[in-house]
């Protein structure tokens, strides 16, 4: 008689029995949530998982399948890294406020805060100030503690205050203070900001770098080394304006130098990415072709653009919108150190 292949060690029924008080919890924070949104009068959405276009990011890699038809004809798709197109095609349909508890997937992502398939709080909000994203994240954080009861976020001996008003501070303050880096002098308003001046300010800070590394690298290594670990000790850090050409999605600043993006820390973990929206077709083509081309030379791959959001740009009213991590979120709410223990039924 043949052996039976042992179970995953996940549904041993004491592993699971260790997990469930995380599993719950998230139950609990999901409906906290969604009470929160629908309180404030937001429409909750359900769109594709298949899109034609997965997003074009350059650091994102997406999973690939292949449509076919009864009369045979075959047509590529992709499963989407967020839903951020999709909302955008509401938005110009004329919906105001929408969210959506989207599974999104990210293919090359595993590790302790990573998983290929997760799921993305995603919302907007049409005609309002990008600032209102940013209060609506401290809520957030503060209705996600409260079903998890505490007051505290954690992640592996860092914590905070769920309910104290955030850091905010700009990119170019945080490589001031952190990295001794002024970071705007390297920032010249054209296509491709100062490599070489960023380059020997990184290097004097003991930044390791390549020949062939681009300003966008080097600056992702300096936010990475020096940077994030620093952002949301003891509160939560709000940290805006990124720069321009790092922010492909988002509409300029006063200082044009500058987009109006942010990221919301706690514990040294990314929570969040907002933007005020980019509504030029024109140029958000342009942006999104350049960020096909930077993956191509380093990855040997681009995706198509979505021609049906690009049409939908231009008369999509002004809008801004932020995605949120769930799974990391109910880790720091839950005091979980791997993003697989909040998760009903990761990959083995």
């Amino acid at each position: 008689m043949p052996s039976v292949p042992p179970a995953s060690s996940l549904w041993d029924p004491h592993v699971h029995a260790d997990r469930r008080p995380f599993l719950v919890a998230r139950g609990r924070i999901v409906t906290a949530l969604r009470g929160w949104f629908e309180a404030q009068d937001f429409v909750e959405v359900e769109t594709g998982a298949l899109q034609v276009s997965p997003g074009n990011e350059t650091h994102l890699h997406a999973f690939a399948t292949t449509l076919s038809t009864t009369d045979g004809a075959k047509s590529p798709l992709y499963l989407r890294t967020s839903p951020e197109f999709a909302a955008k095609k509401l938005l110009a349909a004329g919906e105001h406020r929408i969210v959506e508890f989207a599974r999104a997937f990210r293919n090359r992502e595993r590790g302790a805060l990573h998983h290929p398939e997760f799921t993305l709080i995603e919302w907007y909000r049409a005609g309002e100030p990008y600032g209102v994203l940013m209060d609506d994240c401290v809520a957030v954080l503060k209705r996600a503690a409260e079903a998890a009861g505490t007051n505290r976020l954690s992640f592996r001996g860092r914590s905070v205050d769920a309910f104290a008003a955030p850091e905010r501070l700009t990119v170019a303050e945080a490589f001031d203070r952190y990295a001794g880096i002024d970071l705007l002098a390297t920032l010249t308003g054209g296509d491709e900001p100062d490599r070489d001046t960023l380059a020997h300010a990184a290097q004097a800070q003991g930044i390791r770098m390549s020949e062939d590394d681009r300003w966008a690298d080097i600056f992702s290594r300096v936010l990475v080394e020096k940077i994030e670990p620093n952002l949301g000790i003891g509160r939560a850090t709000i940290l805006d304006e990124y720069p321009s050409a790092q922010a492909a999605l988002a509409r300029p600043a006063a200082d044009r130098r500058v987009a109006e993006r942010f990221e919301l820390y706690a514990c040294g973990v990314e929570l969040a990415n907002g933007f005020g929206e980019l509504a030029d077709p024109a140029q958000q083509r342009v942006r999104l072709e350049r960020e096909m081309a930077e993956k191509e030379r380093i990855y040997g791959e681009r995706y198509p653009l979505d021609e049906d959001f690009l049409a939908a740009l231009a008369t999509m009213p002004q809008a801004s919108g932020v995605a949120l991590g769930l799974d990391r979120l109910v880790m720091l709410a839950t005091g979980a150190s791997r993003i697989d223990q909040v998760l009903w039924n990761p990959l083995p």
